[in-house]
Formats: structure tokens, sequence, C-alpha cells
């Protein structure tokens, strides 16, 4: 009896030491919060965001590019749909600061933005391409999107101009995309460590579409050719649209109302 209690005690033993650490999100109902606010233009819509926790406590060891382990942070990402304010054009997340949990989750950064509710508006099989999103780390690591991005004290106001580009490439299979073309990268980065409130208010000027098309054959000197607003037909080696012509084409149209 006495030897098939202590197997039994040697088998609680394993058991209990063999388990898998909790790494579930957690936040206490009274976690600090961080507001994250979309201003939506009309036609379009909200991005799911990209909530990131980071621990010190449940760390797992990676390798560096020579080989070599080493131990990194623990980290998981959740997903939050931003929810609508009554009939504005508001949308909005709380973000829970102190992710909880026996890893002590901490919030890291978020990823946001808008996109084209409808693509489809700008012809048959047109799907969205990119533009208008956002990234604030609420801490010292690097964003999903590599670097900590333009620092920035207290809360963050974001307000940006963007333009619809359509853009059909024939190498590889053909595509035609729509996105939103705007200053600077792809994805706005900001770095808030002191952020409660963070607002973003995308600027859609609908009527000053740029077109562009991708070179049919591959050889030195084709370019992507733009077709701006005012008829101007540019192929310079630009990856994008000059988006201070745009804002000067836009802003020429507007004074001549």
């Amino acid at each position: 009896m006495n030897w098939a209690i202590l197997v039994a005690l040697a088998v609680l033993t394993v058991s209990v030491s063999g388990c898998a650490p909790d790494y579930s999100l957690s936040p206490p109902a009274d976690s600090e919060k961080i507001t994250v606010t979309v201003k939506v233009p009309k036609e379009l819509e909200t991005e799911t965001m990209q909530v990131m926790y980071r621990s010190t406590l449940c760390t797992f060891t990676d390798h560096s590019a020579s080989g070599k382990p080493y131990e990194r942070d623990g980290y998981q990402r959740i997903d939050i749909q931003p929810v609508r304010q009554g009939q504005s054009d508001l949308y909005e997340a709380r973000l829970a600061v102190n992710g909880g949990g026996s890893c002590q989750w901490r919030l890291s950064n978020v990823t946001f933005g808008v996109t084209y509710a409808n693509p489809s508006q700008f012809g048959e099989n047109v799907s969205f391409g990119t533009g208008g999103g956002v990234v604030v780390v609420f801490d010292n690591n690097n964003s999903p999107r590599g670097g900590t991005g333009i620092k920035v004290d207290g809360d963050l106001a974001i307000k940006k101009d963007y333009y619809p580009r359509v853009d059909e490439e024939f190498l590889g299979p053909y595509k035609k995309t729509i996105s939103l073309a705007g200053e600077g990268s792809i994805y706005l980065s900001y770095q808030a460590l002191q952020a409660q409130q963070v607002y973003f208010e995308p600027v859609l000027h609908s009527d000053f579409v740029v077109y562009s098309a991708g070179p049919k054959v591959k050889k030195k000197g084709n370019y992507t050719v733009f077709t701006y607003p005012d008829g101007s037909v540019v192929a310079d080696g630009r990856g994008g649209p000059d988006f201070q012509k745009m804002q000067s084409i836009r802003l020429a149209a507007e004074s001549n109302k």
C-alpha cells in the first residue's frame, strides 16, 4: 500500500510539473485603458485592429542569423473590431494596458487603419491594395513593421490626406487594385509612451484619382506610368505617385472654384 501511494504521488508530481504555463490574457476589470478612435470617411471602413501584448515572464528561445540562441519576450496578438459610436463616423476601441494573466502581459503596440468598403466601384475584380494604415508603439520594442516610429509626447492625434490610386499590373498574373496614396510609407508609425488617447482622421479626396500602370515588358527603362488628375503623365521610376504633386493639383483646383 505504501509503495502504491509513493507511485501515485510521483505521478502527480510529474503531472503538475509538466503542466504547460497559462499564456492566456486576462485583463483586470480596472485596468488602465487606451482609447483608439478612427474617423472614417464615406466610402471607407475600418480594418480590424491587431493588438500586440508582450511578457517578460513568459519568454521563448529564438536564434540569431548566425544560429546563436537567445531569449525573447513572449508575445501574442488579439484582433479587435472597433465599434461605431452611435450614428457618427467615429469608430472606437478601448485597449487594456495591463493584459493580466500569469504572464503579466503588457500592451505593446496596435496596428489599425482604413480600407475601401467596396473596391468593385473601381471596376470588376478590383481588390484593395495598400495604404491607410497606422502603427502605434506603447513601449520600447519594435513594432511588427520594424522600428518604433516617430516619438510623440502625450496623446496622439493624426490627420492625413489620402488620394485614390487605381493601379494595374501586367507582369505575372494581371491584377487591378485600389489603394490609398498618402504621404510617407504604407503604414504611419509612431511611438507614444504616455498616450491615453489615439485619434486618426484620414481625409479622403475622392475626386482626385491617380491612375498607374506597370510595364508590360520587363526591360530596363520601362517604368510604371502615372496619370494624374490634371492629365499629366509621368514615368520617372517612382514606386508610387508623387504626393506633393497630388496636393498641388487639388489645391489649385479648389482655389479656382
